[in-house]
């Protein structure tokens, strides 16, 4: 084994990091980045901040679930995340007799605590495999190189795979492929539901006040990590004990003030600061228009079932916020990538690389090969997208596109009974899920909504043969809403999936062209097979020629601007980072000036009794109105801070992270940017760029005064 990397590659970003830009890799942190952040007020030492043989920060920091961050805030395993990164299991554990989405839920001893199928990652520590990985991948041409690089990788990850100590290695690119890091997760499976708000606090202002501030949301939830008596990671089993960490988190009562430092440590998805012009053209004008206009039809018709029924509402809840949350979020990227002239500014560095890379083997083309690319690619750009988020928005035709499996296994000459078995058991599982979380009368609606949508939006060359042929002979005018509703409540009515009399027919006896006549499966299959004759191979060759392509940019950056290597940071990847900056108010616009706090005093002026997204349990108001806040009180404001903001670069994937003091004490819950911002994934605005957190007095106190869990108060180390 390589000992562990600690020293920063030499590599350069697009552009310089500046204001307080920058998610930065907490384990290599130059002197430069460490300085600036000691001179912000940071008094934590480096060994503090990330240790592989002492407990650190980073002991403390949770990858949750695959996607979102959680952190360590007691001695016996407490963990604190968004109130969204735990709605699935909020959900999963509520029923229409126990709705602990609805109503909130909190265990006032560890017996009530609530199983459920959450995982956590610890990062154990980082090795840099480059070497190992670029000789295996020496000589290869590009195409080759992209066959190999799994293979590759999991021959080093292999080498420290231990799951009797849930050990496993993960090997991220960093620069485009001009680097390779792996992490290695130790992974524990026995996590427990311990409390969460309602759903009236946890997502209060719903969509209205998504990506918005001033902000009021309770985004926070409860949950607790148990490991077998020897501290190991197990299955779930009563047997189980609370984890006892390197390291969590102490929680601050002291507040927040207008340039306070702050930090935030979590697992930002992705970023793509590095994108060409093409790149931002293509999503400017093709992708995000589309994906916005296809969640926009899926989440009205969702809605209008969701406000009828408290059943349906908490069937869809999950799918439901899923969509929601990036369907504002890609509609804000446009307008602010298109507002900051961000097309026009990655232009201008071109041209100055273009200029820079004349006469150089291996650059001088670059720009001219990306045009190739886009061209050949982007025709076929919308028909990818109103399939991903509009045919398979359906959750009948994704879950029909699943038996695209058993119909190649029917199909098959060579295939055993065994072999169908296997697959049949596996649809029939799958069909359970599915049944649990459909709603019949919402997903009739979207199928219609959107084949029609298809047929009008993307050009017909590109249709699936014969299918809007098949429509019109049977049903009617395409040229009418009405065909395509007729259409789809046929094919709800005949489909097996939905008929447990038919399915269980067909699982017992399976035949191909049962399968392949029933209507559900055609429609979804049609898609799906044209997309895969026509545009498959297109994407890949557009993926694999621009990775080709970024990495030998990236390199050329490198070359181009050797100075600015001592202060650098690589895309967002789903990997540990550390982002630093100032709780600061700021200046929207023209007259508007920003506080850097929001107050229960806004959440009583925005509260409507009975409204969908503006409603509170009776309970919270009457405290709020006495201003009941206890210990929680902010005393300078006489009122209980709610939420704040910050300069910190975050991007998804870092929902639930810590935001933390300059002593190493949790302050609050990242949770949202502001839409002023939203072009963050692309690039970092330095004076409208805003994280909003949840202040972890609100997070107590609804606890405390509100949930009664005083329990899980006495757990923590409060700092006062």
């Amino acid at each position: 084994m390589k000992k562990v990397f600690m020293t920063i590659a030499c590599a350069v970003a697009l552009l310089k990091a500046s204001a307080d830009e920058g998610m930065w890799l907490p384990m290599l942190l130059g002197e430069q980045v460490y300085a600036d952040m000691v001179k912000k007020g940071l008094k934590l030492t480096k060994e503090q901040l990330y240790s592989v043989n002492k407990s650190s920060l980073k002991d403390a920091i949770l990858l949750f679930n695959s996607g979102c961050t959680a952190e360590l805030v007691s001695e016996q395993g407490l963990v604190f995340t968004n109130h969204h990164c735990g709605y699935s299991a909020i959900a999963a554990a509520s029923t229409v007799e126990n709705n602990y989405l609805k109503n909130g839920f909190y265990a006032y001893n560890k017996d009530q605590e609530i199983k459920s199928t959450i995982t956590v990652q610890f990062l154990d520590r980082i090795v840099d495999v480059t070497k190992e990985m670029e000789d295996g991948l020496k000589e290869l041409a590009w195409a080759d190189r992209m066959k190999k690089i799994t293979d590759v990788g999991k021959g080093i990850t292999d080498k420290v795979t231990d799951q009797g100590n849930g050990l496993t290695g993960k090997i991220y690119s960093m620069f485009k492929g001009n680097q390779y890091l792996m992490y290695v997760y130790k992974t524990y499976r026995d996590v427990r539901l311990v409390g969460a708000p309602p759903e009236s606090v946890g997502k209060f202002g719903g969509d209205t006040d998504n990506w918005e501030w001033p902000r009021h949301t309770g985004d926070f939830s409860v949950f607790r990590i148990y490991a077998d008596k020897e501290g190991k990671p197990a299955d779930y089993s009563r047997e189980n004990v609370p984890l006892k960490p390197k390291h969590f988190l102490p929680v601050s009562l002291k507040g927040v003030k207008d340039g306070d430092f702050a930090m935030i440590y979590g697992y930002p998805g992705s970023t793509n600061r590095y994108e060409t012009s093409y790149g931002i053209k293509l999503k400017n004008e093709i992708e995000n228009p589309s994906l916005v206009g296809l969640r926009d039809v899926r989440l009205k018709l969702m809605h209008e079932q969701m406000i009828k029924d408290p059943a349906v509402k908490l069937k869809l809840a999950s799918n439901y916020a899923s969509v929601a949350n990036y369907w504002k979020f890609f509609d804000g990227e446009t307008k602010q990538l298109k507002k900051f002239g961000t097309y026009e500014q990655k232009q201008g560095y071109e041209n100055t690389f273009s200029k820079w890379a004349k006469g150089k083997p291996g650059y001088e083309n670059l720009f001219a090969e990306y045009s190739k690319s886009y061209a050949a690619w982007t025709p076929y750009s919308k028909s990818r997208v109103y399939l991903i988020e509009g045919v398979l928005g359906s959750p009948l035709a994704a879950y029909a596109s699943s038996l695209l499996q058993v119909e190649a296994g029917l199909a098959k000459s060579g295939s055993t009974g065994a072999d169908i078995k296997k697959l049949l058991d596996a649809a029939d599982a799958n069909r359970k899920t599915f049944q649990e979380s459909e709603d019949i009368a919402s997903d009739e609606k979207i199928l219609a909504m959107i084949a029609m949508m298809f047929y009008n939006d993307v050009d017909k060359s590109q249709h699936p043969a014969g299918f809007f042929e098949g429509i019109k002979a049977t049903f009617g005018n395409l040229d009418d809403e009405t065909t395509f509703r007729k259409w789809a409540k046929d094919l709800v009515s005949k489909t097996m999936i939905l008929d447990n009399a038919k399915w269980t027919a067909f699982v017992a006896n399976p035949d191909l062209t049962v399968l392949q006549g029933d209507p559900a499966f055609a429609y979804a299959a049609a898609f799906v097979k044209n997309y895969n004759a026509k545009f498959a191979s297109l994407y890949t060759a557009f993926n694999t020629k621009n990775a080709e392509l970024g990495r030998a940019y990236m390199k050329g950056i490198m070359e181009m601007n050797p100075a600015t290597a001592k202060k650098m940071y690589p895309d967002a990847n789903l990997s540990m980072r550390v982002s630093y900056g100032d709780i600061k108010s700021y200046t929207p616009k023209d007259a508007v000036k920003y506080d850097y706090v929001s107050t229960g005093k806004g959440i009583l002026e925005k509260y409507i009794p009975g409204d969908y997204e503006f409603d509170l349990p009776a309970k919270q108001v009457e405290l709020m109105k006495k201003k009941d806040f206890g210990q929680y009180i902010d005393k300078g404001r006489n009122d209980l801070v709610v939420t704040f903001i910050t300069t910190n670069d975050i991007t998804g994937g870092n929902s639930g992270s810590p935001v933390i003091d300059a002593n190493g004490n949790l302050l609050g819950l990242a949770f949202d940017g502001n839409y002023e911002a939203l072009s963050h994934k692309i690039a970092f605005d330095k004076d409208l760029n805003r994280t909003i957190c949840v202040d972890v007095r609100y997070v107590l106190w609804c606890i405390d005064k509100l949930g009664g869990a005083k329990n899980i108060i006495d757990e923590l180390k409060l700092v006062r």
